[in-house]
């Protein structure tokens, strides 16, 4: 699982309309912009105002105090297995996902190893998936060869689910709050991995993982 071009902007819009309802704005104290990364640094006026409206959220059950979590954007081209997408995509509020095209590309390049998720397996079901990966491999060289249409669906219907898809995908701070309290228990390694992942994002044990059971 990767995670590659992570882009997280909107800090100054967020703020700014976070202080709108009682016209503050000439409390804000952040930079934006900070050279050379473009760097957003919070000011204590303005972190401190965050943190009272996540925790107004939590406590009284209203979503509506910490909305300004929903205009910090977050941009990311995550590759991961179909079978942990198929999770992700029970997050389908505030989320935006371009992936490439198995049905256009999946017989563009050789299998590899590399292209599975296979991380887990028995040595015995390794071997066995090397078997089916070659049998995969032949079938896409003789499409390619003959672009017999009853080879690509093959490919496609094969296609096993730890297959890794890459996706380039938009979303926002409160969905990553919803998601990280919701998976960071998972069965699924993958899904500690992104929580790993968002805990890496400016200002997340701040805004993001800040429930009382995380201090």
């Amino acid at each position: 699982m990767k995670f590659e071009n992570t882009k997280v902007y909107n800090f100054d819009g967020a703020i700014r309309g976070a202080r709108n309802p009682m016209e503050s704005w000439s409390k804000s104290d952040s930079v934006f912009d900070v050279p050379p990364q473009g760097k957003t640094i919070l000011g204590k006026n303005d972190l401190g105002l965050m943190q009272r409206l996540i925790k107004a959220a939590v406590h009284d059950g209203h979503e509506s105090h910490n909305k300004f979590l929903r205009q910090i954007m977050v941009c990311v081209d995550i590759t991961a297995p179909l079978f942990w997408w198929k999770e992700f995509d029970t997050y389908k509020v505030a989320t935006v996902a371009n992936s490439t095209s198995t049905m256009h590309k999946i017989h563009a390049k050789p299998f590899e190893l590399a292209d599975f998720s296979v991380d887990k397996l028995s040595d015995g079901a390794l071997a066995a998936f090397r078997t089916y990966m070659d049998y995969m491999e032949a079938t896409r060289r003789r499409f390619v060869e003959t672009k017999d249409k009853r080879d690509w669906y093959d490919l496609i219907q094969l296609l096993p689910s730890s297959y890794n898809q890459l996706r380039t995908v938009t979303m926002n701070y409160e969905t990553l709050i919803n998601i990280y309290y919701a998976r960071r228990a998972h069965k699924l390694d993958e899904w500690h991995v992104f929580c790993d992942w968002i805990r890496t994002l400016p200002y997340a044990d701040d805004l993001i993982c800040c429930r009382e059971e995380e201090r």
